[in-house]
């Protein structure tokens, strides 16, 4: 089968692999959409290589079919449509027992440690099925919307941890997937006001249409002005970064009211330094937190929802590649000229 497989640092290439076939425990795919995200094009620009084996297939936003259903695996009949938890936890760790798996200190994740789903067919090792990673998808779901599963999924989790809440006012910076995604997890949660920060216009529109219920485009109009004026002077409940900027966390802290809720949910680029005032979180008591990953629960929590049709995540996938030009692909989702671009084998 036609595989992406990562050679060397920023070295990707399509190669034909051997296909999978289910050992006991397993079950193989036939890959029906590897949505792509941020971190493939910083793999693809070698600038991320902490815990990605070399000669590992890339892709951990993953939905399939079933093809083969090795011995002992219950529960799954060839031809389900599933989502694929990128992350396999050990559930031993401290951080599995306390019900925070995403964390786990020795999990294995698709597409780092485990060829993902950027191939023609993948195998799903059997500690993925049995620690509850593998979601058999409602017949109304598209393998794309499968995937994005996972995207929401860790929005919803970065969402445990900020609480948006009725009657909030909830600042998000930046239009992207992610801020789209956030954006209607905080109308979901009855948030009255919703303002999203970015330099796109059209971005800008389109988040408008998901829910966000004011635009601003920093270049022109002052966000800290705007969300006090907007609140009488008190400022945001929460706020939410999906810029992964250094120079975006102070003014994230500066945007809301005291008390209020401030999420890091971007990565950020490794080594760099955020200069913050401390004393903005001192005196206006302050609660950060981040967002990382997405928990088995929260994925399968995605995939009811996008059901449900409460989160529209079919409208973000703007472009479709096939396996072939998978390098093209990853470098025109990197560009930021589309929003979600699926890759398929065929």
């Amino acid at each position: 089968m036609k595989a992406a497989v990562l050679v060397s640092p920023g070295n990707l290439e399509l190669q034909n692999v051997p296909d999978p076939h289910a050992s006991p425990g397993e079950l193989i795919l036939k890959v029906g959409a590897n949505t792509l995200c941020g971190t493939d094009g910083r793999i693809l620009r070698g600038e991320k290589t902490a815990g990605i084996d070399f000669g590992v297939i890339l892709g951990h936003e993953i939905a399939g079919y079933v093809t083969e259903v090795g011995e002992g695996v219950h529960g799954y009949s060839e031809g389900d449509l599933v989502a694929v938890n990128p992350t396999v936890p050990c559930l031993r760790c401290y951080y599995c027992k306390a019900g925070f798996d995403h964390l786990c200190d020795h999990a294995k994740l698709f597409g780092y440690a485990i060829s993902g789903g950027l191939a023609e067919y993948i195998r799903i090792p059997a500690e993925a099925i049995v620690r509850g990673g593998i979601y058999k998808v409602a017949a109304s779901v598209t393998p794309v919307e499968a995937a994005l599963s996972e995207p929401l999924g860790c929005v919803l989790n970065g969402a445990s941890n900020y609480k948006p809440s009725p009657g909030d006012t909830v600042v998000i910076t930046g239009a992207g997937p992610i801020g789209m995604l956030h954006t209607q997890v905080a109308r979901l949660h009855g948030a009255t006001n919703i303002v999203v920060s970015d330099l796109s216009e059209s971005r800008l529109e389109k988040v408008a249409s998901l829910g966000a219920t004011h635009t601003v485009n920093p270049k022109e109009t002052d966000l800290k002005e705007f969300v006090f004026d907007l609140t009488g002077g008190i400022g945001a409940d929460v706020a939410v970064l999906c810029i992964g900027a250094h120079a975006l966390v102070n003014d994230a802290l500066g945007v809301v009211r005291k008390r209020g809720r401030v999420n890091a949910f971007a990565g950020f680029p490794k080594g760099g330094i955020s200069e913050i005032d401390p004393n903005i979180i001192h005196y206006r008591e302050l609660f950060v937190s981040g967002g990382s990953n997405c928990r088995r629960e929260t994925q399968e929590k995605a995939l009811q929802l996008i059901a449900s049709g409460q989160i529209d995540v079919k409208s973000l996938h703007t472009d479709t590649y096939v396996l072939d030009d998978v390098v093209e692909a990853i470098e025109y989702a990197a560009s930021g000229r589309g929003i979600k671009v699926a890759v398929v084998p065929e």
